[in-house]
């Protein structure tokens, strides 16, 4: 997928619609699109017309999730296009009665079962994340410093909600705060910065980012429980202080190599570097 395209090409060069939310960091598929590829159908319109019926009737919660996008059509002209999330899209796949949606519906009872295995033993996520990256071609030291942030990150968000911190936009808020105190930049900024559009900003930063990251969240964590902060404004604080910690870290290692630690750099440029290097 290239992610400056607003197309994708899936199954014998046909093309599938797509638009990204930059606000809800979600991307969008034209049903047709998708119903065409899957089926073959000749009118994926009128599959898609008599498919949305079915749900609407079973009373199906995917149903409601249909966002009307503007695409262009064939005649170079722009229509309103029933779309969906990934999410929504893959559940939607799962209502197809087709050869081609049969591979999706394996992998998505794969995962299904997976998931269920990490809760009884956590142990197994750790594993899997580290053949994940290993597949991607990150190197092992590198995967390493990855796996420690997730420990890091994790004692945060325990210390956040004994603090009384709700998860979703609270969370987003408080790491926004951190971000904003030792790179200069929120998460969305930081994320434009190298491109990125769903990626996680995390798998994309360098070692050296990773590691400030780490003392910004490991120094928020232990702040915080010195000063059990009671509010969102007053965790909003901790943030900060815990975030310039690193940003002093920052500063000192900025004047000795002489240019910025916070890179434009992402995983795919980082890997082509170390390509181009090797050759």
């Amino acid at each position: 997928m290239n992610k400056n395209d607003n197309k994708i090409v899936l199954f014998n060069n046909k093309e599938v619609r797509r638009h990204f939310d930059e606000e809800k960091e979600l991307w969008y598929f034209s049903v047709i699109d998708v119903i065409e590829v899957l089926t073959d159908s000749t009118i994926p319109k009128r599959y898609w017309a008599d498919l949305k019926n079915k749900l609407k009737n079973e009373g199906s919660e995917v149903y409601d999730k249909i966002v009307q996008l503007k695409f262009k059509a064939s005649d170079g002209k722009y229509y309103g296009t029933d779309c969906f999330s990934t999410e929504d899209l893959l559940r939607l796949i799962q209502s197809i009665p087709s050869p081609k949606a049969e591979p999706f519906k394996l992998w998505l009872a794969k995962v299904g079962y997976e998931r269920i295995e990490e809760t009884e033993d956590p142990e197994l996520a750790i594993d899997r994340a580290m053949q994940t990256y290993l597949k991607k071609g990150h190197p092992k030291e590198w995967i390493n410093q990855r796996l420690k942030t997730i420990e890091i990150r994790k004692e945060l968000t325990d210390e956040w909600q004994e603090r009384g911190i709700k998860r979703g936009m609270d969370f987003a808020i408080l790491t926004d705060e951190i971000s904003k105190a030792w790179s200069d930049k929120t998460v969305k900024e930081y994320k434009r910065f190298k491109d990125l559009k769903k990626e996680n900003l995390r798998d994309n930063m360098t070692n050296l980012e990773l590691v400030l990251n780490m003392l910004a969240e490991a120094s928020t964590t232990e702040i915080s429980k010195k000063h059990k902060p009671q509010d969102l404004s007053g965790n909003k604080q901790v943030a900060k202080r815990g975030g310039n910690v690193a940003k002093k870290a920052r500063t000192e290692i900025e004047k000795d190599i002489g240019e910025s630690v916070v890179s434009s750099k992402n995983s795919k440029s980082l890997k082509d570097n170390k390509r181009k290097n090797i050759k």
